[in-house]
């Protein structure tokens, strides 16, 4: 195999332990793109948070791995947040990536469940991938959680919603999350045959492998007769976005009546983010700060 890399700042990857880095692959001659990530410290901070069994938190690693590699798959600046909802012992999962690789999520549901299908740990329910873009409007796609598991959601997802072959492998243990991603790109000449050509050697990629394997290691692996590109690894790290403005703002929008129905039972409004277990608490003063700032805001506002 042939790698080249764009701005080149390159290692060998023979030695080198890699984690907690997305990288990006082109395969120089063929009408196919790829991804590969590994999270392990970013992994352990965002489960750290989380409650249930094993399985359960298997899901969250998924999902933040796959996250990952799809926000890079589209340029934006903002977030691209993976949602799963659905009536069975899993009730909601979400992972969330910015456009600077920052990863949080969440996962709730009974405290043990049985690993299986999507259909046997979700019941009935869907799949949302949302993109927040700081310069445009939400922009959401939904399918049914339905398949074998979340990758084979997702290759749902892309061929229903954006018309791309994609397959993904996602795997989690106790350690780390991994995933390897693959998208044709329909611009290329004749990039169906070479799609249905990297599909071939890329089905033969083992669990083992995605955990064990630097990129560059795999990518020779599975592809060693090619030619690609691999990009300059892109460090993911776990951040959660919660702070108390933003809680403040959520505050003064439920309105007066309802802030102080809440403080006729309770001393103070506490409020747990579910992705850091940070805690903000709001007590009497502090709510009516709130509500005589924000109201001077608004009016000074309308005055410009």
């Amino acid at each position: 195999m042939s790698l080249m890399s764009k701005n080149a700042r390159f290692f060998n990857g023979k030695n080198m332990i890699e984690q907690d880095l997305l990288r990006r692959f082109l395969f120089e001659e063929l009408g196919v793109r790829g991804e590969w990530v590994k999270l392990t410290d970013s992994w352990q901070a965002a489960k750290l948070h989380q409650r249930g069994s094993e399985d359960m938190q298997q899901q969250l690693g998924q999902a933040l791995a796959a996250v990952v590699m799809l926000s890079a798959t589209v340029k934006f600046k903002g977030s691209m947040i993976l949602q799963a909802q659905g009536d069975g012992d899993i009730k909601t999962l979400v992972a969330q990536a910015t456009d600077q690789r920052k990863i949080r999520g969440l996962v709730r549901g009974k405290g043990n469940i049985t690993a299986g299908s999507l259909e046997a740990m979700f019941g009935q329910g869907q799949l949302v991938l949302t993109v927040e873009s700081e310069n445009g409007q939400p922009y959401q796609g939904i399918v049914p959680l339905q398949g074998v598991n979340l990758a084979a959601a997702l290759q749902t997802y892309f061929e229903q919603s954006e018309q791309l072959k994609t397959r993904l492998w996602l795997f989690a243990n106790a350690t780390d999350a991994v995933g390897l991603l693959l998208q044709e790109l329909p611009a290329q000449d004749n990039y169906e045959a070479d799609w249905e050509h990297i599909e071939i050697l890329a089905n033969t990629v083992t669990e083992r492998e995605l955990f064990e394997l630097n990129c560059e290691q795999l990518l020779y692996r599975l592809f060693h007769q090619e030619k690609v590109r691999l990009f300059d690894p892109e460090p993911v790290a776990f951040s959660c976005a919660c702070s108390r403005s933003k809680i403040e703002k959520t505050l003064f929008s439920m309105g007066r009546a309802e802030l102080e129905d809440i403080l006729k039972e309770q001393d103070a409004i506490e409020v747990n983010c579910e992705f850091c277990s940070e805690q903000y608490r709001f007590d009497k003063v502090d709510v009516e700060n709130i509500l005589s700032r924000k109201n001077a805001d608004n009016d000074s506002e309308t005055r410009h």
